[in-house]
Order: C-alpha cells, then sequence, then structure tokens
C-alpha cells in the first residue's frame, strides 16, 4: 500500500471510530498528526488512528497493547483489545489526549514522568511480553549513520559506540533483573485527557528490559546540558517517592544511568547528523551539543559524564 493511499484510508478508519465513540461528533480536529518510516498517525475530533510500521510483529503488538490496556494508570487505554488490518499495516485507536507543550518547556511535567515511570517500573512482568527495544532502536540509529557514508561527525560518534558494553548495543541481553519498560520515552510520548493525569503513549517499544534505559534520555539531556539541573531533579525525586526499581533508595543512580545515557547520546547524535546529511545542511547547535557528548564520552571512557554545563 502506498504511503499516498495509506493517509485517506487511515484517516477514514479514525472518522468511523470518532462517530461510533460519538455519533453527534463535531469533527472538527483533523489530520496527520506524524507521517515517519516508522508509523503514521491521524486524528479526527477526540479519536487517532496510528498506523504502524511495516515491519511490526502483529503478536507482539497485541501483547503490548494487552498490557498497556492492563495499566491504566500508566498508559492510555487503548480503543480497542486487538489491532486492525489496512492493507497489511497493523493499525491501532486510540482516544486524542493533549500533548506537552513544546512550546512552554517550563511546564513540561517532570513530576508526572518520574512517577509514571515507577508504576511502570513496579508493575508486574507478565510471562509472554515482548523484549524492550531501545537498544535495537539505538543500534538502527548508527546503521542509518553508518549508510550515509563519510562525515566529520559521524567518527566520534561511532568511537563512543563501540565503547559501549554489547548489551547496550543490542548484541547481547540485558541487564537482570528485567522490569517492564517503555522503551522511548521522551516528553512526546505523555498526554492527558480533558480535566485528566498525564498518561504515557506509544506502545511499540513496550517490553522487558533494564529499567535505567527509560530514565537515560533525560540523563543524557543533562549530560549534554540541555536540561537544567532542578529539572533532573524533579523527576528523580518523583521517581524515587513513587518506589521506583532502577536503582536502591541511597544508590546513585549513575551506577545504572551512565551506560543507557551514554547509548542514547549517540543514538540522538547518530539520527541528528544523518538527517542533516540527508537534507544537505551543516549541524546546528543542538546537533554539535550531542555530537560533542560523543566526542567526550569517548576521550574518556568508563568515567560519568553527568556534569551539567549548566
Amino acid at each position: 500500500m502506498t504511503v499516498t493511499a495509506l493517509l485517506p484510508e487511515l484517516t477514514a478508519r479514525a472518522e468511523d471510530i470518532a462517530h461510533t465513540r460519538t455519533p453527534t461528533c463535531p469533527c472538527g480536529a483533523t489530520g496527520a498528526l506524524a507521517d515517519r518510516p516508522d508509523g503514521t498517525v491521524v486524528r479526527h475530533a477526540d479519536t487517532v488512528a496510528k498506523a504502524h510500521a511495516p515491519d511490526t510483529d502483529a503478536g507482539e503488538l497485541a501483547r503490548r497493547l494487552t498490557v498497556s490496556a492492563g495499566l491504566p494508570d500508566v498508559f492510555l487505554p487503548p480503543l480497542g483489545p486487538a489491532p486492525a488490518d489496512l492493507h497489511g499495516r497493523l493499525v491501532t485507536f486510540w482516544p486524542y489526549g493533549s500533548p506537552v507543550d513544546p512550546d512552554d518547556p517550563d511546564a513540561a511535567p517532570w513530576e508526572a514522568v518520574g512517577t509514571l515511570l515507577a508504576l511502570l517500573h513496579r508493575a508486574r512482568l507478565p510471562e509472554a511480553v515482548p523484549k524492550m527495544r531501545g537498544p535495537l532502536k539505538a543500534a538502527r540509529a548508527v546503521a542509518g549513520l553508518r549508510a550515509v557514508g563519510d562525515h566529520p561527525a559521524a567518527a566520534p560518534v561511532l568511537r563512543a559506540w563501540a565503547a559501549l558494553p554489547a548489551w547496550a548495543r543490542a548484541e547481547a541481553p540485558m541487564p537482570r533483573p528485567a522490569a517492564l519498560c517503555h522503551g522511548d520515552l521522551h516528553l512526546g510520548q505523555l498526554v492527558r485527557l480533558p480535566e485528566g493525569p498525564w498518561r504515557l503513549i506509544d506502545i511499540d517499544d513496550l517490553g522487558a528490559g533494564t529499567p535505567a534505559w527509560d530514565l537515560a534520555r533525560p540523563a543524557a539531556w543533562f549530560a549534554c546540558g540541555l536540561l537544567p539541573g532542578e529539572e533532573w531533579t524533579r523527576l528523580l525525586d518523583a521517581y524515587r517517592a513513587a518506589g521506583g526499581t532502577a536503582f536502591g533508595p541511597g544508590d546513585d543512580p549513575w551506577t545504572v544511568l551512565d551506560v543507557p545515557a551514554r547509548a542514547l547520546t549517540v543514538q540522538t547524535a547518530a539520527r541528528t547528523v544523518t538527517k542533516a546529511v540527508t537534507e544537505g545542511r551543516d549541524l546546528d547547535e543542538l546537533d554539535r551539543a550531542v555530537v560533542d557528548a560523543c566526542r567526550r564520552m569517548a576521550a574518556i571512557p568508563g568515567q560519568l559524564t553527568h556534569k551539567s554545563t549548566k
């Protein structure tokens, strides 16, 4: 099915579901929310339809959907127990939730992030849940960087990648004990229904893994100087207060965060360099910040890199 054909048919499915939920649907807000190789998302009023990546495993997605539906205090509940088929693409339906305002970073709900992750990591780990896909996505980002060919910024990124342990490169099992993990946590993965609390969305990478991975992206932002220390502390304090299991109550969190934070820094740098090369432009300030972080990591392997520049 071509992308051109997918969008109108996915939009029509979303409209059908929305009108089933609300026969007097005012329609109004409709359109594509995202259209990328790893997923296409459209909205019709209070309903969202997502066409998952073409290589999505149907059985694994169904299990992830079941897990998320069983954790209504953590995830936005899906509209249906199983994915639908749309010309070979797996489609799931969700209520529409308002995202974090990207133009108001001071309003970012770091306490909610910490609490939701703690609840997720404390949840019972189902026997049949798939593996969390975080390390696999990092490996794919690095493969994408290699595919674009030589670039001055690629070398430090690849050196930092090579210094990571095999599990962080998806070449060996993750450390145990495993916990239920989101796998791709960032602020874009939080939404809230009208007058409701924040909830997590995007279950494509949900699964069993090392819980520190879910904290590693904000940890990497902090280490790169992109997240102020006060906000990082708010997240960690909320996570501890809610009983998060990634580290013990009196432990230094960086003993478990260092490796996944490095891996996600490499993933981010690989993607930004790949995107810049593909678009035929120079790296911008944020791109250079994460590449410089990779350069520092490669230069001082084995040392923590969690000193914020702010």
